[in-house]
């Protein structure tokens, strides 16, 4: 489908055990100052039929029951079907725990109609409990070491000053893609579960032709890492968080590294990992040194998964 002057945007959401998240970001949405946008909620099969009681509070919503936990990369794929069997222009990924400015959407669907070659819009995104320090203005790759680096990271407005610029990768937090690169370069791919899938993602679009980039006037609010921070009998974070972090990190070292560059990207990775593990040894957190450990076998010894295309 070709870029229409009246774009329609799908805005997905994934809900897994957050539901005072999801409520709330669905409150922001209600005032969004955009004619053609619609909502689908795609629930990871949550505790206490939370995608119901979305559903019943927030009837505007589509809601897709998954029967298991798809993780980021899957909840987000059956969303993105959805829209793309519905024939919507563009699809939005947001996180459930943000809370966004009504004017957003507008402010990032002006950057497509600027740019025919653009893919994915990032809106800028601050912390929701300090509104003067940012999440992120964007990502930025370095192909030697196979870093993903977040740009204006936990800096004020004020130490950070931002501009509209195109960026090496987009946060899965919240971005916009138009439906004609979702047909050129496929779903997010679904091995990675959570963490990374977004840098693998916005690698993808880039390599098809398509640019990526910061939309400054669009401003959203985020909770940082809802899903994943809750008490453990080791800390705030789970295992399984370091067990992706690092098994996703050797699985982009595969795939965009080459030559030499493997060696340097994955020496540099692994001794960061191996501090994680002495850390974790000394506070006595097994756990979670065992996950790093996993993390980094799997890494390495599991096969690449290509990404699926949609139809």
């Amino acid at each position: 489908m070709a870029f229409t002057p009246d774009p329609s945007v799908a805005i997905i959401l994934v809900n897994w055990n957050g539901y005072a998240f999801t409520a709330e970001c669905l409150r922001s949405l209600r005032k969004v100052e955009f004619p053609d946008f619609k909502i689908i909620v795609a629930d990871n099969n949550s505790n206490n039929q939370e995608g119901q009681k979305l559903k019943a509070e927030f009837p505007e919503i589509i809601l897709i029951g998954n029967s298991s936990n798809l993780g980021f990369a899957g909840g987000n794929n059956t969303g993105i079907r959805r829209a793309l069997e519905d024939g919507y222009s563009h699809v939005m990924l947001l996180n459930n725990d943000t809370v966004v400015e009504p004017g957003f959407l507008g402010h990032m669907i002006n950057k497509f109609k600027a740019n025919p070659t653009l893919g994915v819009v990032q809106p800028l995104i601050y912390f929701l409990h300090d509104q003067n320090k940012i999440w992120s203005a964007g990502g930025k790759w370095n192909q030697l070491f196979c870093r993903s680096i977040t740009m204006g990271d936990r800096k004020s407005k004020e130490e950070y000053p931002v501009k509209d610029k195109e960026l090496g990768w987009a946060t899965g937090c919240c971005m916009l893609i138009s439906r004609n690169a979702l047909l050129k370069t496929g779903l997010l791919n679904e091995a990675y579960f959570a963490y990374f899938e977004d840098v693998e993602w916005s690698l993808r679009f880039k390599s098809e032709g398509y640019t990526i980039e910061l939309a400054t006037d669009a401003v959203i609010y985020h909770e940082a890492g809802a899903s994943s921070k809750k008490k453990h009998a080791e800390g705030t974070l789970s295992a399984s968080v370091f067990y992706y972090h690092v098994r996703n990190q050797f699985f982009l070292i595969r795939k965009q590294s080459k030559g030499a560059s493997v060696v340097l990207a994955a020496s540099y990775h692994l001794a960061r990992f191996l501090l994680w593990m002495g850390y974790f040894s000394i506070r006595g957190r097994f756990q979670k040194l065992k996950a790093v450990r996993n993390g980094i076998k799997d890494g390495w010894a599991l096969p690449l998964q290509k990404a699926e295309l949609w139809r």
